[in-house]
């Protein structure tokens, strides 16, 4: 696959993970400062990482969300939360996942996420 190949896909991805809105405010908000960044990110993290066919997109969602918790970014955590439901992530799986931070990535790390959880669960009418 080559880049341009690469990017379409990702954008695909992106476009179905997190959703039209999401995509829209990215590129309206790409500017010259910005748009090698967004282009690595669409390349890379969807097109090539989110299009492999070792792990449905739930799982990675799964991941992503753990991976996000030990690092401590809210507002990305925030976005991968809104995509988890999305790719059909229950509440039931996203809690035990927030559980098993607590354990991993520490108390207080977990119980903003599960903040952050509920905030966008209660959005979501769940």
């Amino acid at each position: 696959m080559d880049e341009r190949d690469r990017h379409k896909e990702g954008l695909k991805v992106r476009r179905a993970v997190l959703g039209e809105a999401h995509l829209e405010r990215a590129q309206a908000a790409e500017n010259e400062f910005n748009s090698a960044f967004q282009d690595l990110i669409t390349r890379y993290a969807w097109g090539e990482i989110w299009t492999r066919p070792g792990l449905p997109r739930r799982t990675r969602s799964l991941i992503t969300i753990a991976m996000l918790v030990a690092l401590n970014r809210g507002d990305e955590l925030k976005m991968h939360i809104r995509a988890a439901l999305q790719n059909g992530v229950t509440r039931e799986e996203l809690r035990e996942v927030l559980l098993q931070t607590a354990i991993y990535c520490g108390v207080p790390a977990a119980n903003a996420a599960f903040h952050f959880a509920e905030e966008l669960l209660s959005e979501a009418g769940e």
